[in-house]
């Protein structure tokens, strides 16, 4: 690692150790209600530029006390097969006291697209990916569940595309899930039939509280969306800005959203997914706030 890197990192950690921040997930006499993770997403700006390696992920996301991990394909495309280097990523986060969750998957092609043979090729493109996920220790990988045609046709093509990935994922014990991310995959209607028409216990969703944006004409509720999607979640992607159902831009209520995931016995990472190292602290201590007011409704 270079010196500058040796310097970015350091100069991070020194910051959020100078925050005044209340550990209510440490003073919690119970288990948690639920964990805070960090996607690599976060910090695209830091990694597209070189001031932060994927190697060093790990060591930054525990150095702001965060021990959850959700890795973006994007910043190891190359490396899906590299044993050599997955172990590295590995060895990594063991040393950093971190846990791999998942990994978010993009530019591999449409899980749904109308063309079958371009269909299946998504669908093998994946493939290395949830090799990948299983290796590292992850419990699942993100994929788009992108289509075209009408809503009808778009829930059959990407329940076939969904369906065919999961059940590789079945067989490696790895979950495949699907995050609101433009498109009808936004509209938390459409895709919570998708999820149901595949029907697998391996295939669920990751609601992200800020993709809710169907077209620049059309949006859905974001607590309705989150509502309507965390049954079939075994995650959640957090952001602090959405939208409602007028398509205008809101701010993000962490409490009401985070007892809209508790209320169906979601126990698990809220992952956050925006805003660089100051969206990171932001988001840290509204979800700590966010723990504090709900602690008393959900650990009787």
């Amino acid at each position: 690692m270079s010196t500058n890197r040796r310097q970015f990192i350091a100069a991070s950690a020194t910051t959020v150790a100078s925050l005044p921040f209340t550990n209510a997930f440490a003073a919690a006499k119970k288990k948690p209600l639920f964990q805070i993770s960090l996607a690599q997403w976060t910090l695209v700006r830091e990694l597209k530029s070189g001031k932060i390696d994927n190697l060093d992920f790990a060591k930054v996301a525990s150095e702001h006390d965060i021990k959850g991990l959700e890795y973006v394909n994007q910043f190891f495309m190359d490396k899906a097969l590299d044993r050599a280097y997955l172990r590295q990523m590995k060895q990594r986060a063991i040393d950093a006291g971190t846990k791999n969750l998942l990994i978010m998957c993009d530019r591999e092609g449409r899980i749904g697209d109308p063309d079958g043979s371009k269909r299946n090729q998504t669908v093998e493109n994946h493939r290395k990916w949830i090799d990948a996920a299983r290796f590292l220790g992850c419990h699942s990988i993100r994929v788009n569940a992108g289509s075209a045609g009408t809503w009808e046709e778009q829930v059959k093509l990407a329940a076939d595309g969904l369906a065919k990935l999961t059940e590789h994922g079945a067989e490696a014990g790895m979950n495949v899930i699907v995050e609101n991310h433009g498109g009808l995959s936004s509209n938390a209607k459409w895709l919570a039939t998708v999820i149901e028409k595949v029907g697998h216990k391996r295939c669920g969703t990751l609601p992200d509280f800020g993709n809710f944006r169907i077209s620049k004409t059309e949006s859905y509720d974001c607590y309705q969306g989150v509502k309507e999607l965390m049954p079939l979640a075994k995650g959640v992607s957090v952001k602090d800005m959405s939208t409602d159902a007028k398509n205008n831009r809101i701010k993000v209520d962490f409490t009401k959203m985070m007892d809209l995931v508790l209320a169906t016995g979601f126990r698990g990472h809220a992952g956050i997914e925006f805003g660089g190292f100051e969206g990171l602290n932001a988001s840290r201590k509204a979800l700590a706030r966010a723990h504090s007011e709900l602690t008393s409704k959900y650990s009787s």
